[in-house]
């Protein structure tokens, strides 16, 4: 495997990520893919020719080798780094795909038109993108290590396992080769599994609270402006149909304000009596 090709692809995610993804790259090339190429494959090296039978029998010390070890510690961890940086490259690709949107875009309306202010900026779907990303990669995390867990029981390996599957004659005892040594690595890829599942963690909370954050300050915004308005809308001079008046302004008026309609309610019911005759002096 080339990890150098790997690692050259994997570097453009950096670019793209939060301090907690950038955290989780280098937790997996530190202590992942480097104790893998430097260490771990040559602590297994040929597992199948240090792991001794005490039989002779043809064909019992593989199918025994084969029933405790039917996958590999280092084929698997092989697997796991290549599956968990995978749907990193979702998150480069929709960049990629951004990109190529925004040179056709600018093609078409001119180099001062632009289609995004900035192509690797998490907002819309490249967010919905990054964050399923964190969700696969915990997935295939713990799966790897619910399938390590399953068939290696809890991570443990024993110097000496007893062998009694067909064609061994009878109870075969095996050993393993550098057992203490590769329980060691074993522990410490298993630890370095879980930082890894923490962190994808605190990105996601990190990611939605950001989120939420953001809209909540939208919001805030939004009725600020709202407030705003409203109370210029009221302080317009022109604008007197919503003012309340107070008692303490109606105290302060002049009386005239107060009866203002009186006087000539008054004058015109004064008319009316002088215009009507007078029932009560007409002679019949």
């Amino acid at each position: 495997m080339d990890w150098k090709t790997f690692q050259a692809l994997l570097s453009g995610v950096n670019k793209y990520s939060t301090a907690f993804g950038r955290v989780w790259l280098s937790v997996v090339f530190v202590f992942r893919v480097m104790v893998y190429v430097v260490a771990a494959e040559r602590v297994w090296g040929d597992e199948q020719k240090d792991f001794d039978c005490n039989t002779k029998q043809p064909g019992c010390a593989n199918v025994c080798y084969d029933h405790f070890f039917p996958i590999s510690h280092i084929r698997l961890w092989a697997l796991q780094l290549i599956f968990v940086t995978c749907p990193s490259f979702m998150v480069v690709m929709h960049v990629a795909y951004r990109e190529d949107r925004e040179r056709k875009h600018r093609a078409k309306h001119g180099e001062d038109s632009k289609l995004y202010n900035n192509t690797g900026k998490k907002h819309g779907g490249l967010w919905w993108t990054y964050l399923v990303s964190l969700f696969v990669k915990t997935g295939i995390e713990v799966s790897f290590l619910y399938i390590l867990h399953r068939v290696y029981d809890s991570f443990y390996l024993p110097r000496l396992v007893k062998c009694e599957v067909e064609p061994c004659p009878n109870q075969v005892d095996c050993y393993i080769g550098h057992p203490t040594e590769k329980k060691v690595f074993t522990y410490f890829m298993v630890g370095a599994s879980a930082l890894c599942i923490i962190l994808n963690i605190c990105e996601i909370i990190y990611l939605i609270a950001k989120r939420i954050a953001r809209i909540a300050n939208k919001i805030k915004r939004r009725n600020r402006r709202a407030a705003v308005h409203h109370e210029d809308f009221n302080d317009d001079p022109f604008n007197n149909s919503n003012q309340p008046v107070s008692r303490l302004d109606m105290k302060e008026k002049p009386p005239y304000f107060k009866s203002s309609y009186r006087p000539s309610a008054l004058k015109l019911e004064e008319k009316i009596r002088a215009s009507a005759p007078n029932l009560s002096t007409t002679k019949w």
